[in-house]
């Protein structure tokens, strides 16, 4: 795997598409696999989907793992992700925000309620291909959270068969950008567009459009 950024104390690695976290059946997860490759213990400071890509932030040791998760409680960090869709969204940005309930099958849904709310900033632009790019900046961690927020905007994630979207060769969800702060020093990492046919053939013009946005990125 694609280490990204490597540190005594913690590594950010490019995760790949279609390998989860943790052991399903007899498949070992990505945390098995890595701490095997090398040959070390790792702890998950976050989790990303099995679908998803990008920058995943992976300890090193328990006193790295305590203040790195402690800054994701507190919403200290920053994740920017890039998504597709092939529908156009109810609103080209702003923010989807409400409570979030258990669906059928280990799916979510969202609510109108606010008791305690998923938060999610986005912004959109059209592709020459005719696909709609959206940048999205989650304010909270829930389960399936950027996936729900663009189903609730009428634009599933292109390969999201689960949330209604377009069959494809993967759900095109990326974790693009990832900010914290460790040793006194704020640090940003990026992770690039490697794989789906759809990310690939626009990998410019999105990174382009993204960096354009990314002095959006704020903690909390």
């Amino acid at each position: 795997m694609d280490i990204l950024l490597r540190h005594d104390h913690f590594y950010v690695i490019n995760k790949p598409a279609g390998i989860g976290m943790h052991q399903e059946g007899d498949s070992p997860g990505l945390v098995r696999r890595l701490s095997e490759e090398l040959g070390e213990p790792l702890y998950p400071v976050h989790r990303l989907d099995k679908m998803t890509t990008g920058a995943l932030l992976l300890a090193r040791t328990p006193e790295a793992n305590r203040e790195l998760s402690r800054q994701f409680a507190e919403r200290s960090t920053c994740k920017l992700y890039l998504a597709l869709s092939d529908r156009k969204p109810g609103k080209k940005q702003g923010l989807v925000k409400g409570d979030m309930e258990k669906a059928r099958g280990g799916s979510w849904k969202l609510t109108r309620g606010s008791a305690n709310p998923a938060i999610t900033r986005f912004y959109s632009s059209l592709l020459d291909n005719g696909l709609r790019a959206f940048l999205l900046q989650p304010h909270t961690g829930k389960t399936h959270q950027l996936r729900v927020a663009l189903k609730s905007l009428g634009s599933p994630i292109l390969g999201d068969e689960r949330y209604g979207g377009s069959p494809a060769d993967r759900g095109y969800l990326h974790a693009w950008q990832l900010e914290f702060g460790y040793g006194g020093e704020r640090l940003s990492v990026r992770a690039p567009l490697t794989e789906g046919t759809c990310f690939l053939e626009q990998a410019e013009a999105l990174e382009r459009w993204a960096c354009g946005l990314s002095g959006a990125c704020e903690a909390g």
